[in-house]
């Protein structure tokens, strides 16, 4: 797991190539290296930040040269194993052991065919100097980020936005549409970018620059062609065998040459990972996070941490609890810092913190459970959409009845919160909706009119065509699965644009390497294979997954009540954050510059502070885009400072 850099055929590239190497260090502290080449009347440099995991020598080094190619690469392949045995019985002499050598001897021999053939999570630079071609390319499911920037003929890319920002000399000027769809989602979807002039490499596809100034792209791989196919492998009545698919996922990411081990909130995807893990790795280490009593009960926050012990006393692992009791005002910049983009989850802040723990104990590398909700619908979003089918059929009068008695209850009182009533409130904003409609609006921040009302009304069209976005994305295919439509648009939206995103930069902020074994190409395909049905059976979300995971686990853990990895929002929002809020909302960067509405927010705030209204997400997400935006538009870049 590494940072990578470049530019090609880029003014002052050396120069450019250094300062995004050096911005990316926290990514890669065992060892930089570089790479310079001619081309034309320009030249190629490649940068690279090394955070060792998999053959610790020198042989691993990067950039990789041999042969006329230049690889910086960043990632993990699960399948080198059989990919070099391959390799080697047709001839190729490997100097060392690592994944970077294999991805190397395979495109030398294959191209961009080799890329579906690669399992694992990448993004990387390759550079032949017999030709001048600069080929960048991103995994199939979007786990490694890959950002770039053209001007002209030349080209700059990094792993992370912020290198591009600190190369660019604070040049990139802000997409407020992004920012709009931040607002929408609280964060960016990975077919936007918070800057113009730059872009994401997309999930499965690569970009080839030819030393004439022509760039060609490509898809490889494609989740709506993996949904298809799993509905017809549905329909001939094959049944994958999950249990066995993800056991062996499992198995393939341990593999490593340095200490592993898990994120374990006591939930079903994280315990099932840390058993089965446990079962190669006998003593595994796992994290867990608590919370400060007064906050969560203030948030009536499920007690996740008798269960986390359970599993570990169960499996002999050595499990390591973490009070989560951060100072959120210093944490928040820092935060916004590395996360590139506005993005508004806060279980980034408990992502970083549990990596950052693990590191001082000399852990690189985390399982994490990340991707079994979205695959295997296990939000209350896909069940309550389920729910809403039938809701619909109750009598208007009677809805509009239950709509008027919901709303008048709180949501919390001084002392505490009533999740319930959230619930109910959340789930009545979308129930008598139609499907799109309803599922954006059963997991975004505001329905149209109150977006519109937020953001200065000269951003109306880029509301529309926000909006206009998502029901693209969630009508581009022909499943006849409800159920799997949420899925697939999750794994479209959702996961590569905020789960996989602020889990590769919290924890690479905090130089260790987050692995998802259910983010896996053999999962995904299994997945797409199980019908609607079996994934939602009565009210139990996951329940194939549930029914694979009671090989190893007790029923008290697989079907105890879901858990939340996140944060008391409500309690930081009432004292730790409360100067800061109305500090922003009376006299913020975003509301100076007139691209939010100080009334519309002044209400957030009060209906939030009568207790009648859940709103610390929003405004939590409106803190996070105000350090945002204040160092992005200061002139000199992002900064971490700022």
């Amino acid at each position: 797991m590494c940072g990578i850099a470049g530019t090609y055929r880029w003014p002052d590239g050396k120069v450019v190539t250094d300062r995004l190497t050096d911005t990316l260090a926290h990514r890669g502290p065992d060892g930089a290296g570089r790479y310079s080449h001619p081309l034309g009347d320009g030249e190629v440099h490649l940068g690279h930040r090394r955070l060792a995991i998999i053959d610790l020598s020198e042989t691993g080094a990067q950039p990789m040269v041999s042969g006329g190619l230049a690889l910086t690469y960043n990632g993990e392949l699960y399948n080198a194993p059989e990919l070099r045995a391959e390799l080697a019985a047709a001839g190729v002499r490997f100097r060392g052991t690592s994944d970077t050598e294999v991805v190397l001897e395979a495109w030398r021999r294959w191209g961009t065919d080799c890329l579906p053939r690669l399992r694992g999570m990448f993004a990387f630079g390759i550079f032949d100097e017999r030709t001048g071609e600069l080929v960048l390319a991103r995994d199939q499911l979007g786990i490694k980020p890959l950002f770039l920037l053209r001007r002209g003929a030349g080209l700059v890319f990094a792993s992370e936005l912020k290198a591009l920002a600190a190369a660019t000399g604070g040049s990139l000027e802000v997409d407020h549409a992004a920012l709009v769809a931040s607002l929408l989602y609280y964060w960016v979807p990975d077919s936007r970018c918070a800057f113009r002039e730059a872009e994401k490499v997309p999930p499965g596809s690569w970009l080839r620059c030819r030393p004439d100034g022509r760039v060609e792209r490509g898809r490889f791989w494609d989740l709506r062609d993996v949904a298809a196919e799993g509905r017809e492998r549905a329909r001939a009545g094959e049944r994958p065998d999950v249990a066995a698919v993800v056991e062996e996922s499992t198995r393939r990411h341990l593999l490593s040459d340095v200490p592993v081990a898990t994120f374990l909130s006591g939930g079903l995807d994280s315990s099932y990972l840390t058993a089965l893990a446990a079962r190669d790795r006998p003593g595994i280490s796992a994290y867990t996070i608590g919370f400060r009593a007064e906050d969560a009960r203030f948030e009536a926050m499920p007690d996740d941490l008798r269960y986390a012990r359970r599993v570990a006393e169960r499996f002999g692992v050595d499990l390591h609890e973490i009070e989560i009791a951060p100072n959120v005002l210093d944490l928040l910049p820092q935060m916004t810092y590395h996360l590139d983009e506005p993005i508004g989850d806060p279980a980034a802040i408990n992502t970083f913190l549990i990596c950052s723990a693990a590191r001082e104990a000399g852990v690189k590398v985390m399982l994490s459970g990340m991707g079994a909700d979205e695959l295997f619908a296990g939000y209350r979003k896909h069940l309550a959409n389920l729910l809403a089918l039938r809701y619909q059929r109750v009598p208007r009068p009677l809805r509009r009845g239950l709509y008027r008695a919901v709303d008048r209850l709180p949501v919390a009182t001084s002392r505490r919160g009533y999740r319930s009533v959230r619930f109910a409130k959340r789930f009545l904003s979308f129930a008598d909706l139609p499907e799109e409609t309803a599922f954006r609006r059963s997991y975004t921040m505001y329905d149209q009119d109150e977006l519109l009302a937020l953001v200065n009304p000269d951003l109306a069209g880029t509301v529309e065509d926000v909006l206009t976005e998502h029901a693209d994305i969630y009508e581009d295919n022909d499943l006849d699965d409800f159920v799997n439509r949420m899925c697939l648009g999750d794994a479209r939206m959702f996961l590569p644009g905020l789960n996989l995103t602020y889990t590769d930069r919290s924890s690479m902020a905090a130089s260790t390497e987050v692995r998802v074994p259910y983010v896996d190409v053999e999962v995904v395909k299994a997945a797409f294979a199980v019908p609607g049905d079996r994934k939602i059976v009565g009210r139990q979300g996951k329940a194939v997954l549930k029914e694979a995971a009671t090989s190893i686990l007790p029923r008290e853990i697989v079907y105890r009540p879901k858990g939340l990895f996140s944060a008391p929002l409500r309690a930081w929002m009432s004292r730790d954050l409360a100067p800061l809020v109305r500090e922003v909302v009376n006299d913020g960067v975003l509301v100076r510059s007139g691209f939010l509405r100080r009334d519309a927010l002044a209400r957030l705030v009060a209906e939030d502070a009568t207790g009648q209204r859940d709103f610390s997400k929003h405004l939590w997400h409106v803190m996070t885009l105000e350090y945002w935006y204040r160092s992005a538009t200061s002139g000199s870049g992002q900064s971490q400072a700022a």
